[in-house]
């Protein structure tokens, strides 16, 4: 006890004081600031997606956009804001920053010549959300693999599939990347009739259909255009195949594909057009005809 008594009489409480007021100082200073920051981003939203409605972009696609250019922009600014604070912390406690800063730049142009892969992710994915090539929400496939793009970083883009698996790329390792939902989307239909159908009427009824589904209140406002019938794009084995397009709203393809599918079949049903299965005819050549006798002697003698 007196041990610890001797050592509070000797603690200079002013000073403890002192650097204590200043410290919480900065870090209010530091929260208004971080706050502040978060205020202008906000409005730097509104204005980037107001200014894009009015160019005639998308609103969805603007959002994605803005989002992730302003979810960077805050990473950005917040690393850089607590590096400074705790920089200062550091010098009110009376750490010496001037060896520390030295040291940090060695240590900094070591890491850069062992952390390469580190630089080319960190150059490629600056260039990709400048280049506006991809965004939050879109549906995209990299390198191979396809899904909503959950995450994007300044050093990976995280990719997330139809089965909840979560896919994490490095942006310097991305070879290939294709965006199905960027300004507008596409559903494309391979429509296979068989070959006694009239073609001419089956596109009379594919067109109906997509008709009717652009006066539909809800389908109407997800497709952009209409149906377009590119017309007689293959002789398969048992049907004609019939090629068409829908051009919709990003990311809504696949659920006006759904649709027009569900009332396509209801159409066909309706005119009677058939939609064919895979079937085989078996010959046996010259061989055949004593079985064909065989079994026509058989149903004879049954009849009989």
């Amino acid at each position: 006890m007196d041990l610890i008594k001797r050592l509070l009489l000797e603690v200079n409480w002013e000073t403890v004081i002192t650097s204590a007021s200043r410290m919480l100082l900065i870090l209010i200073v530091a929260w208004i600031v971080m706050y502040a920051v978060k205020m202008g981003l906000r409005r730097l939203t509104t204005k980037l997606i107001d200014r894009a409605r009015t160019e005639g972009e998308v609103p969805t696609e603007s959002s994605k956009r803005v989002e992730t250019l302003v979810r960077l922009l805050r990473q950005a600014v917040s690393i850089a804001l607590w590096i400074v604070v705790i920089l200062i912390v550091l010098r009110e406690v009376g750490v010496e920053i001037g060896p520390l800063l030295a040291s940090a730049g060695i240590l900094g142009l070591a890491v850069g010549f062992g952390a390469q892969n580190l630089v080319r992710d960190v150059i490629s994915g600056f260039f990709m959300i400048l280049e506006n090539q991809v965004r939050v929400g879109d549906v995209a496939i990299v390198n191979g693999t396809g899904g909503v793009v959950e995450k994007m970083n300044f050093r990976t883009i995280v990719l997330r599939d139809l089965s909840g698996v979560v896919h994490v790329f490095p942006n310097g390792t991305v070879s290939t990347l294709s965006n199905m939902t960027q300004e507008w989307s596409a559903f494309v239909l391979d429509m296979g009739v068989a070959y006694k159908e009239d073609v001419d009427k089956v596109m009379d009824v594919m067109r109906q259909v997509a008709a009717d589904m652009r006066a539909d209140e809800y389908f109407g406002a997800l497709m952009i255009q209409d149906i377009e019938v590119l017309g007689v794009d293959d002789f398969a084995d048992s049907a004609v195949v019939i090629k068409a397009r829908l051009k919709t709203m990003p990311i809504k393809q696949w659920e006006v594909g759904r649709e027009y599918r569900r009332r396509l079949k209801q159409a066909f049903d309706r005119e009677g057009i058939e939609i064919p299965f895979p079937h085989r005819s078996i010959y046996f050549g010259e061989a055949s005809k004593p079985i064909l006798a065989q079994l026509l002697n058989d149903e004879n003698a049954t009849s009989l």
